[in-house]
């Protein structure tokens, strides 16, 4: 397949990047299990360490199979490349450490995963970089919260767990005007529902453990850039635009097609931290990409289905889901996601953190697992696993109560998960009786 030729999403998700090899006739994408790679000749491996030639040095910084999985997510989100991480924090950690040093900050906003809320506010902080947590639903507190040493803004499509959608054209209007970066974790929509960079986005971050693998079996992460963000020549990036001495005086900002971002990522941030993904996990999820579109149309009708039996129960408080009308956020959802907010969903239970622990407890389609974007329909009770790093008044800050649930619906019958759902809600109201 001719991978520059623009075909269709599901074409591109099931052949980009590769094409039959001529010598094995193999047409499916091979496992490239190497931690090294054969150079031409010296003056070859000379022009691939100062950057003048790409290629494969080391499997830290660059592999063939690897390299399939970034170049089709990168065509499917609309970007110019992509960097491939061993987890989804790894990749959160390495696109601001591409961007930030001591002393710089980031914004986020306060809605979002709390390892994600643990890894800015805790860990990134002893690199001298902080962070500042905002209320993601009104655009103008990044603009309150940005000085002269913000490096970018930051929040989820959708958040989790709390479903809340931060207006990305307002954010990037105003991250436009002041020269800063939009990052988006588009992890719960995945580019089949959701494209960050036609609204503004400029890189985008996924948990490739999530909906794009979906089986559950490996850890991943990969940074997108989207090739559309001003580097050169701009004062709060001066490291982009001065030369770097690790590889001939290169200066980031200078290279061609706009790809200082992603370059610097790989050649600078990879390279040292080595986070890199595996090459089998790589593969594993190029297999779960071909079916993406498929899988995605069904999570998002199963969570429609599951939020609309929820909103009508009496047991249950609150329903978080802005796809359905009436809910908030909804018309944000209906600009943004027209085909649907993706699987996830979260309520709260009447009775608190008894009924949720109950309701957790009493589930037995559904697994209690600290995941989501399975084919398998997973629950979890935020307060007590994914949140519980946060205090109370971050918890309530975010809207996560204790009797907060958080569903990620798979592919499973509708039917046979309500009954679950059903008889989960019925135990935990008959525990609290009782």
């Amino acid at each position: 397949m001719d991978s520059k030729k623009q075909h269709g999403f599901d074409t591109r998700a099931i052949h980009y990047g590769f094409a039959p090899d001529e010598r094995s006739g193999t047409f499916t994408v091979p496992i490239h299990m190497a931690s090294a790679y054969t150079f031409k000749s010296s003056e070859y491996a000379r022009r691939l360490f100062t950057l003048e030639e790409e290629g494969n040095i080391y499997t830290r910084m660059q592999n063939p199979t690897t390299n399939i999985l970034e170049e089709r997510l990168a065509s499917l989100e609309g970007g110019i490349g992509a960097v491939a991480a061993s987890s989804g924090n790894a990749a959160e950690f390495m696109t601001f450490l591409t961007l930030a040093s001591s002393g710089d900050n980031i914004i986020s906003s306060r809605d979002i995963y709390g390892g994600s809320v643990n890894l800015f506010g805790k860990t990134m902080a002893r690199t001298g970089i902080s962070c500042t947590f905002v209320d993601g639903d009104d655009p103008e507190n990044f603009a309150r919260a940005t000085n002269e040493r913000t490096k970018a803004y930051f929040f989820e499509t959708v958040g989790n767990p709390t479903c809340n959608i931060t207006d990305i054209e307002a954010v990037a209007k105003i991250a436009r005007e002041k020269g800063i970066p939009v990052i988006v974790d588009n992890t719960l929509t995945t580019p089949y529902l959701f494209r960050p960079k036609d609204f503004g986005a400029n890189i985008i971050i996924h948990s490739t453990t999530k909906f794009l693998s979906a089986h559950g079996t490996i850890i991943g992460g990969i940074t997108v850039d989207c090739g559309n963000f001003i580097w050169k020549d701009n004062p709060r990036f001066p490291d982009f635009n001065q030369p770097d001495s690790n590889y001939n005086n290169i200066i980031y900002a200078d290279i061609p097609d706009n790809k200082a971002f992603i370059v610097k990522l790989r050649a600078q941030i990879l390279r040292d931290i080595g986070a890199c993904q595996s090459p089998f996990n790589a593969w594993l999820t190029l297999c779960g990409m071909e079916t993406l579109s498929l899988r995605m149309e069904r999570h998002c009708q199963n969570a429609k289905d599951a939020a609309e039996f929820l909103l009508k129960h009496p047991a249950v408080e609150k329903v978080n889901f802005p796809a359905i009308p009436g809910q908030p956020h909804h018309q944000l959802a209906m600009k943004y996601f027209p085909k649907g907010i993706g699987g996830v969903l979260s309520f709260d239970l009447k009775g608190g953190r008894e009924a949720g622990a109950k309701f957790i407890d009493s589930l037995q389609l559904f697994s209690h697992v600290a995941n989501l974007g399975d084919t398998k329909s997973l629950a979890t009770h935020p307060a007590s696993s994914t949140h519980s790093q946060l205090s109370l008044e971050q918890l309530e800050a975010i809207r996560i109560g204790p009797g907060t649930v958080r569903l990620s619906l798979g592919l499973e019958d509708i039917e046979d998960l309500i009954a679950d759902l059903e008889q989960a809600l019925t135990c935990s109201k008959l525990g609290m009786r009782n």
